[in-house]
C-alpha cells in the first residue's frame, strides 16, 4: 500500500508519435520554414555587421537619449563599446539578429491572438490553459521537438525561441483591449465606425501602453533564450557561454555572460521608454 500502482498513461508516448507523424508527412513544410528563417537570420545578422561599429554606438546611443535621458544614452554607449572590447562583436551582432527575428515574429503571431482573445470569449478560455502550459514548462523542453524538424543551427533556436516568448505579448494585448474605456467604445460607435475602424483608431491605440509591456516582456523571455539556444547549435553569445562552461573558462564566461545583461539593460531601457512615451501622449491628446 506504500508504493503507487504500476499504472502508466503513455501521454508522452502520444506526444512522441504525434511529433513523428508531422516530421515524416509535413518534411516539405519545415524545408520551407528553415530556409525562409535562415535568410532572414543570415541577412539581418550580415547587415549588422555591415554597420561601422561606431555608427552602431551612435544608434544606440540615439536610441538611448531619446527614449529615456541623455545619460542613459551615454551608458549604453558604454555598454556596447565594453561588448567590442571583450572581442565579442561579431557574436553580439549574432545575438541581436535571433533576438529581433524571433521577437519580430512572436508579434506577427501574438498580437492578432491576443486581439481574438480579447473578442471572442471561448478562444480565450481555449488558449488560456494553452498559454499556461508555454510559461510554466521548462524552455531546455521545446529544444526537444524542434530538433526533430529543423537542422542544429540558428532557426531552431528561433522557433524555440518564439513558442518560449509568445505568451506575454498574447496576454498583455488580450488585457489591454478588455481595458479599453467602454465609453471611448461607445462614443465611436454613435459616430458610425465600423469595427475595424474601431480596432484600429480607438482599441489599439488605447491598449498600446499595455501592448508594449508585453512587447517588452517578450523581448527579455527572447533574449533570455540565448544560452538555451546555443544548445541546439545556435551562434551568438550563448554559444560563448557554453564554450566556456564547457572548458571551465571564467574569464570568457563572465564577458559573454556580462554582453547578455548589457543587452538585456539597454532593451528593457528603450522599450519602457517607448511605453512611456506612448502613454504621455495618450494623456497629452486626451
Amino acid at each position: 500500500m506504500t508504493e503507487f500502482p504500476d499504472i502508466r498513461i503513455p501521454i508522452g508516448d502520444g506526444v512522441e508519435k504525434f511529433i513523428d507523424f508531422l516530421a515524416e508527412n509535413f518534411e516539405a513544410f519545415f524545408d520551407f520554414i528553415f530556409v525562409i528563417s535562415s535568410s532572414l537570420i543570415k541577412g539581418l545578422e550580415g547587415g549588422l555587421l555591415a554597420i561601422p561599429w561606431w555608427v552602431f554606438i551612435l544608434i544606440v546611443f540615439s536610441l538611448g537619449w531619446y527614449f529615456t535621458s541623455v545619460y542613459g544614452g551615454i551608458l549604453f554607449s558604454i555598454f556596447i563599446f565594453l561588448i567590442g572590447t571583450f572581442d565579442l562583436w561579431p557574436e553580439t551582432m549574432t545575438t541581436v539578429a535571433i533576438v529581433l527575428i524571433s521577437v519580430i515574429l512572436s508579434l506577427v503571431i501574438g498580437i492578432p491572438l491576443g486581439i481574438g482573445m480579447a473578442f471572442s470569449k471561448t478562444m480565450s478560455t481555449v488558449m488560456r490553459p494553452i498559454l499556461d502550459a508555454m510559461q510554466t514548462m521548462p524552455s531546455f523542453v521545446y529544444l526537444i521537438p524542434v530538433i526533430f524538424f529543423f537542422p542544429l543551427g540558428n532557426v531552431p533556436a528561433v522557433i524555440a525561441t518564439i513558442i518560449y516568448a509568445l505568451p506575454p505579448v498574447i496576454r498583455l494585448t488580450e488585457l489591454g483591449l478588455r481595458n479599453v474605456d467602454q465609453e471611448v467604445v461607445e462614443s465611436a460607435q454613435s459616430f458610425g465606425s465600423s469595427r475595424m475602424q474601431m480596432l484600429m483608431k480607438v482599441e489599439l491605440p488605447q491598449a498600446l501602453p499595455t501592448i508594449m509591456a508585453g512587447i517588452n516582456q517578450t523581448t527579455m523571455m527572447a533574449l533570455s533564450m540565448a544560452v538555451v539556444g546555443s544548445m541546439v547549435g545556435a551562434q551568438g553569445l550563448g554559444e560563448r557561454v557554453l564554450y566556456a562552461i564547457n572548458r571551465i573558462d571564467i574569464s570568457l564566461g563572465f564577458e559573454a555572460g556580462i554582453s547578455i545583461v548589457f543587452l538585456a539593460i539597454i532593451i528593457d531601457r528603450v522599450t519602457g521608454g517607448i511605453a512611456k512615451r506612448l502613454q504621455k501622449h495618450r494623456r497629452d491628446a486626451a
